[in-house]
């Protein structure tokens, strides 16, 4: 094999890897149902999301949960396009993307009051940490306690203005969904219970997962 040949391989096994890596890192988790499997199959979200309850006091729990009902954790989610006449794609009803569902000018207040300038909506880290400042402003300006996932999930879906307003209150749709973030919130701190210890010994190892 010439020295030519062999760059070219070892190129071409290096793309290979990271294009492996990259899938890995952007696939949702394979059981979005217990939180320890997603923080075992997702090395480096827990850290990401032990972060975010430290800067804004939101239990990782909560904010799991709303990122499970917002995407399922898919990082390229788009909300669904309108039908025309039942069955033409139409237009999509906001530009809500990512983890967390933002919208793009919420998301660009988010950068600017959190001084997080390079964050990606398509990013887990970014996501989780948006979530729990989201619930940070929803606490201050709503008065809604951060363990409270019934209240801030309406708040997060009706905005702060709406969720003052009330304009959830006719929107009995709104208030299951509401109390199903908020059963699955309990689930998932109660699975985490069981693990916590764990994953916080095995924090920092798996930077790039």
């Amino acid at each position: 094999m010439t020295a030519s040949a062999g760059a070219s391989s070892y190129l071409i096994m290096t793309l290979v890897l990271l294009f492996l890596v990259s899938a890995c890192a952007t696939s949702p988790p394979a059981d979005v149902d217990n939180i320890c499997n997603i923080f075992d199959d997702k090395r480096g979200w827990y850290d990401d999301a032990r972060d975010a309850e430290k800067a804004w006091g939101s239990t990782i729990a909560v904010m799991m949960a709303i990122i499970h009902q917002e995407s399922r954790f898919v990082a390229n989610a788009k909300p669904p396009r309108k039908k025309i006449l039942g069955f033409i794609p139409g237009p999509r009803p906001s530009d809500s993307y990512g983890y967390s569902q933002a919208l793009a000018s919420t998301w660009e207040g988010y950068k600017r009051s959190a001084g997080r300038y390079g964050a990606d909506r398509d990013d887990f880290g970014d996501a989780i940490d948006f979530v729990g400042w989201y619930n940070n402003q929803s606490f201050r300006r709503n008065g809604i306690q951060k363990n409270d996932a019934y209240r801030l999930y309406l708040a997060y879906h009706e905005g702060h203005g709406g969720y003052e307003r009330g304009t959830y209150r006719s929107k009995d749709w709104l208030l299951g969904v509401a109390r199903k973030v908020s059963d699955r919130s309990i689930r998932y701190e109660r699975q985490l219970g069981a693990c916590r210890e764990r994953l916080e010994e095995d924090r920092g190892w798996f930077p790039w997962f």
